[in-house]
């Protein structure tokens, strides 16, 4: 097999998968996980059931790579800065900025992870994906506390997890009631918030 050839499978193959995760992510968006079957995820993306078994093998799978590629790179830019305040407040100010234009993904992510609560299958990949999230933002902290930049008797286990429930309460709020919540206002006020928690008094 020519180099070629192979590349022309992977760009199959990578079109396949695109298309598989963004019927995923639209039917979860429109009905919610219990819509989310292989057969109606083939049907959407215009392929067979067996396409979707074939590239994720089964439902979780599925939704596990969904809620890594919809998370990937919600806030550009960030990955050239190093740990620190800094880091943290771009974060933070990011992804407020971004919930006035969410896509399907973001969307259904933001959907799956309010349903792992009552969901025992959905829990356990959005508790990885949390833990994530929250051991970047203690990072941060851990940083800024070691440098001088962050006031030392801030915990970075609870900031870090209030910052989380902060920044995905918000989101789902916008999910709920788009017009009910004032983005820009909300993204000063909360950015503010957390630079001045931050300081070192």
């Amino acid at each position: 097999m020519t180099t070629t050839q192979r590349r022309t499978q992977q760009e199959r193959r990578d079109q396949a998968e695109a298309a598989l995760l963004a019927a995923a992510a639209e039917l979860v968006v429109e009905q919610g996980v219990r819509s989310l079957t292989l057969a109606r995820v083939g049907e959407r993306a215009g392929y067979s059931r067996g396409i979707v078994t074939h590239h994720f093998g089964g439902k979780q799978a599925l939704v596990e790579r969904l809620a890594r590629a919809t998370q990937a790179g919600f806030v550009p830019g960030l990955g050239d800065l190093p740990p620190g305040p800094d880091r943290l407040v771009r974060l933070i100010d990011g992804y407020l900025g971004r919930l006035a234009r969410l896509d399907v993904f973001n969307r259904a992510f933001l959907l799956l992870w309010a349903e792992a609560a009552t969901q025992p299958d959905l829990a356990p990949i959005f508790r990885e994906r949390d833990d994530a999230f929250r051991a970047d933002l203690r990072e941060d902290i851990e940083a800024g506390i070691a440098d001088g930049a962050v006031d030392p008797g801030l915990k970075p286990d609870d900031a870090a997890i209030a910052i989380v429930g902060q920044l995905r309460g918000i989101a789902l709020q916008m999910l709920v009631d788009p017009g009910g919540v004032d983005v820009d206002q909300v993204r000063r006020s909360v950015t503010g918030y957390w630079r001045r928690v931050l300081a070192p008094e």
